[in-house]
């Protein structure tokens, strides 16, 4: 692994006996302090995870949705914290409508986030639940200052949600967004974190926080029930795993969409794409075109595991994913549909312990602030729900007690059966491309994880448009025009392609040690100690 760094960023890695990576500085040091406090990896994730919807509320929030990947000294847990639909939520729900809603209480399925916070502090917490609220709590009753990059999201996001029920109240001064440095404090959130922890999530589901959002449902246009909370449970799953050179990349099962990722490794290995250097055009464009037939399979297959038509297996399948790969032209950009396999807004995190624990974790409200409903108490709610499809026989149509099709992935790398990294790209559809231009980055060319992180990225955007950050080589952006692909250099401010951390581990013994890298895209930090 290289240590220097060779994009010439300004960030060194960070390495440490043990490490968070997060973000937000804030929430990093909320996990540091959990670790220093006799806590684990589990722990200093559930820190940092809780701090993040306080000091940066425009990317997650308490009604938002989790996923998690657990390295427990042994084996590989996953957790998928992702939530349902309403019981009221039937095809006829939505009749006359072709697509579901972007923004409001009908893209608001049951916020699973909090449930996997007790999932996971159940299962391998070693800190009593209510401490890790600690941090989050002084900073929603005291206040914190607002980073620019959170204040701009703010700013943003008014347009657009300003008239959902109980956004204007939450969030916003006079209507306007907190400018940077302002010190913003939200002491309704902050009892209602002390509710959650002082009832280990409870309350959340089946008491009195639960009977104030659904009264706020229903006097605002929602459809909740108390039903839908209390019926609510996150699930233990089995990771995903998939061989790409002498490593394995582990991400969720759907409804998650870390398969796509797992999908472009196998066609790109087909199509041997390390014929090619690295850094150049022919690689990315054999990179681009590897996703879009991924995406192509995952929007049509893609859907909750009761109604996946297609096994992952199948989707897997090496013989089927070459068939694939024999589609792409290596010197011209195509168009892809779907095959056949039967035939054949987000924050992310990481942390890390001297034990050898590693935990890979995300938490999202989807869009920015999610659907801009915002119940009393500062529960900003998630618009995931948009992601269903009404299509009739569509495996991704909507209906009640669904998951829908997700965007949030943590992942994971061992080698030889030991863990190898933890880590995550924030921002929609740029997850998937982002693993595997990050996986491609460590495995092949040896970049340690800031590295991989400060090189620059492309992204194949949410209507199918290639964009690249500025600082991509102008040699590759014409070698990319010159094979038929039209490609927006998007400027140099532009927060289009997420945002990465991720932690490696640098021995295999009993003191364990790793390096950790975080994004200068947003306000990122790795910490450790």
């Amino acid at each position: 692994m290289l240590i220097s760094p060779p994009f010439g960023g300004g960030r060194a890695p960070v390495l440490a006996r043990n490490a968070v990576a997060s973000s937000q500085p804030l929430a990093t040091q909320a996990g540091i302090e959990a670790l220093q406090k006799g806590g684990n990896a589990v722990d200093a994730a559930l820190a940092t995870a809780i701090t993040l919807t306080v000091v940066e509320p425009t990317m997650n929030g308490l009604g938002g949705d989790g996923f998690a990947i657990v390295w427990d000294g042994k084996k590989l847990h996953g957790l998928n914290a992702s939530g349902c639909a309403p019981a009221a939520w039937t095809p006829e729900f939505f009749s006359g409508k072709t697509e579901m809603d972007l923004i409001g209480w009908n893209t608001v399925t049951v916020p699973g986030v909090i449930s996997g916070w007790v999932a996971l502090s159940k299962k391998f917490g070693k800190l009593p639940f209510a401490t890790l609220f600690q941090r989050a709590i002084d900073y929603a009753e005291n206040g914190f200052p607002v980073s620019p990059v959170i204040a701009r999201q703010w700013r943003e996001a008014i347009p657009i949600l300003k008239n959902q029920p109980g956004f204007s109240e939450s969030f916003l001064i006079e209507g306007k967004a907190p400018q940077a440095g302002h010190i913003w404090r939200y002491p309704a959130q902050a009892k209602t974190l002390q509710e959650i922890a002082q009832t280990a999530g409870e309350s959340f589901y089946k008491g009195a926080l639960a009977q104030n959002m659904v009264n706020f449902s229903k006097s605002t246009g929602g459809c909740f029930t108390l039903e839908d909370f209390a019926s609510y449970h996150p699930e233990w799953v089995e990771p995903l795993a998939f061989d790409y050179g002498q490593y394995t990349l582990h991400e969720i099962p759907p409804n998650g969409s870390g398969i796509a990722a797992q999908m472009a490794l196998g066609i790109l290995q087909a199509a041997n794409v390390k014929q090619y250097p690295a850094n150049s055009a022919q690689r990315i464009h054999l990179q681009v075109e590897a996703m879009r037939l991924a995406f192509a399979d995952a929007y049509a297959y893609i859907s909750d595991s009761s109604s996946l038509p297609v096994s992952t297996t199948k989707l897997l399948d090496r013989e089927y994913l070459a068939s694939r790969a024999a589609l792409i032209d290596h010197q011209q950009a195509g168009s892809y549909g779907a095959g056949d396999p039967h035939s054949g807004g987000t924050v992310y995190l990481c942390a890390a312990d001297e034990s050898g624990m590693m935990v890979s974790y995300i938490q999202s409200n989807f869009k920015g602030f999610g659907s801009g409903v915002v119940a009393p108490g500062g529960i900003a709610f998630h618009n995931r729900g948009m992601s269903f499809r009404l299509t009739e026989g569509h495996p991704n149509q909507v209906a009640p007690g669904k998951r829908p099709f997700h965007t949030i992935l943590p992942a994971f790398l061992t080698k030889d059966g030991k863990p190898a990294m933890a880590f995550g790209v924030m921002g929609g559809n740029m997850q998937p491309q982002g693993h595997i231009q990050f996986v491609m980055r460590f495995v092949d060319e040896y970049l340690n994880p800031q590295a991989c992180s400060d090189a620059p990225r492309w992204r194949i955007d949410d209507v199918g448009k290639l964009t690249v950050e500025a600082a991509m080589p102008l040699s590759v952006v014409e070698g990319l025009r010159a094979m038929g692909h039209e490609v927006v250099v998007q400027p140099a401010n532009s927060l289009d392609f997420g945002s990465a951390q991720a932690i490696a581990r640098l021995t295999e013994n009993e003191n364990s040690a790793f390096i950790a890298g975080s994004d200068h895209r947003r306000d990122g930090c790795a910490a450790g100690f």
